[in-house]
């Protein structure tokens, strides 16, 4: 499997209280939308979950592993604590929080409600990408396919803005520049290539003279 990254976000993430009880919906993965990661940009393509594995998603809270997951999509059946939708706009989620055994989904369901947690992040995996202006000094990046998505997190920092994003996370940042330097030599390595072949095609047209 490739190697898994996070993407936070501060778009749409409400509570509702219904027949089915404590309710958190929101919209962890949206397409077409840039998004400044300090060393690039990155966009995700619209209809890059269309083969994406959602088989076994959890969902947590500011991506704490050590903590029971809040909630879980297994196949996405009628049966799972989350659902998982995937339309024209990205990916939304339905939540049913157990308020009334859990503590933490409480606490998070008022949190939500209050308006005290406002964005959401992913953690997924990249199977097809494609970069644009390598060589200006702020690149952007496609995410053309979405391997998986894992898991899906209510976050306390939304956003990653670049002024912000060294404080709050030196590894998203050291991810970010290698992402910049890997595309970068793989670039120059296409392009040595095809200029070998132009000077083998030319060795051979030139000895047939």
């Amino acid at each position: 499997m490739n190697e898994l990254i996070r993407r936070n976000y501060s778009f749409e993430i409400r509570a509702e209280e219904n027949e089915s009880g404590s309710v958190i919906v929101g919209r962890p993965i949206v397409y077409d939308s840039k998004t400044d990661l300090g060393w690039f940009d990155e966009v995700i393509d619209r209809g890059a979950l269309d083969n994406a594995d959602l088989t076994d998603v959890r969902f947590l809270v500011n991506h704490d592993l050590s903590k029971i997951p809040l909630a879980r999509s297994r196949k996405n059946t009628k049966n799972s604590t989350m659902q998982l939708t995937v339309d024209n706009d990205g990916m939304s989620i339905r939540v049913n929080l157990d308020t009334e055994n859990n503590s933490e989904a409480r606490s998070l369901y008022s949190a939500v409600k209050r308006g005290d947690i406002t964005g959401m992040s992913f953690m997924f995996g990249i199977s097809d990408e494609e970069w644009e202006k390598l060589e200006s000094d702020h690149p952007t990046r496609h995410i053309r396919a979405i391997s998986i998505v894992a898991e899906v997190s209510a976050v306390t920092f939304p956003a990653y803005e670049s002024t912000e994003i060294n404080a709050r996370d030196k590894n998203a940042l050291q991810n970010a520049r290698s992402a910049v330097e890997t595309a970068r030599r793989s670039q120059q390595t296409s392009v040595n290539t095809d200029e070998l072949e132009l000077l083998k095609l030319k060795a051979k047209i030139l000895g047939g003279m």
